[in-house]
């Protein structure tokens, strides 16, 4: 069963909010609400909404920059948001389109045009769901379709690579860094493919720093081993400078990599083929962090 999609309101006003929140809960959606700005921002910080309903003044901060704190995280770049507002002015409704806003609605509103507005937003945002915002690779749902089609199948090859540790190089270093760690991966694995791979070669993700590269049988060891030999080298420059020159590298990271082929089968279901790539992977030996 396809879960409800989730919608934060933010809004002050106590009668429009529970109005919003009425309505939308029974036209099956998930609603969350929020009376300040500050609290909407936690609130998508514990839990990603698919959508933000958001009145642009409100006690706090403004929606401007609500929208704005939001726009700064991966998880949350990519909400669509819809303002609801008693400001008409041109200026304010080039400021929200600025932000990215789908929507800019006057109050009074109309709900059922509200609701339009809301569905088309959805859909539109359904089809860029299917590609992680980091790298731009098929997530998981598309991933498993693949392997769904070859469990009836023959002659194929899978190449597993997991980059452990990015939670706590994250926080480290910071989230921006570990997402440049995660696409820069992404990176090497399409050059790879580029350079030694196959025209029908696919590549996605089973989470978040976990690939998969769907290849042929007969070329799946030639893969693993160029992927090793690049990754192996490529750490380094991961890391700050300063803590390269200090040899003081908080929570360094490894690189699991792991390869089946059809002949380990017979699998009959997408999860099986996981587990299989998963339980051969081994630790890349990454050369040590040290001074470039």
């Amino acid at each position: 069963m396809t879960r409800p999609y989730k919608i934060l309101i933010v809004e002050d006003d106590p009668n429009t909010a529970e109005m919003l929140r009425a309505y939308f809960e029974t036209q099956g959606y998930q609603v969350l609400t929020a009376a300040w700005g500050s609290e909407a921002i936690q609130v998508c910080q514990d839990t990603v909404p698919d959508l933000i309903i958001e009145d642009i003044r409100l006690p706090d901060i403004d929606g401007y920059q609500v929208v704005h704190e939001l726009r700064k995280h991966t998880r949350t770049s990519n909400v669509p948001i819809i303002f609801l507002t008693e400001r008409q002015a041109h200026d304010d409704r080039i400021a929200g389109l600025r932000l990215g806003a789908v929507a800019y609605l006057a109050k009074p509103f109309d709900m059922q045009e509200l609701h339009l507005r809301v569905r088309n937003a959805l859909r539109r945002a359904s089809y860029t769901s299917l590609v992680s915002p980091v790298t731009g690779l098929p997530v998981r749902q598309v991933t498993e379709e693949w392997l769904r089609q070859m469990t009836t199948q023959t002659g194929w090859g899978i190449v597993y690579i997991s980059v452990c540790n990015v939670e706590s190089f994250s926080e480290a270093y910071g989230f921006v860094a570990g997402d440049d760690v995660v696409r820069a991966v992404g990176l090497i694995i399409g050059h790879a493919v580029d350079q030694v791979g196959m025209l029908d070669d696919q590549v996605g993700h089973i989470n978040q720093a976990g690939f998969v590269l769907v290849t042929q049988e007969s070329r799946v060891d030639e893969m693993r081993d160029a992927l090793t030999n690049r990754l192996s080298k490529a750490f380094n420059y991961f890391y700050p400078i300063r803590d390269l020159q200090t040899g003081q590298v908080t929570s360094p990271m490894r690189v699991e990599i792991g390869a089946i082929s059809a002949s380990a089968g017979p699998f009959d279901h997408p999860q099986a083929i996981i587990d299989a790539v998963t339980g051969a992977c081994q630790a890349i030996d990454v050369q040590p962090p040290t001074e470039s």
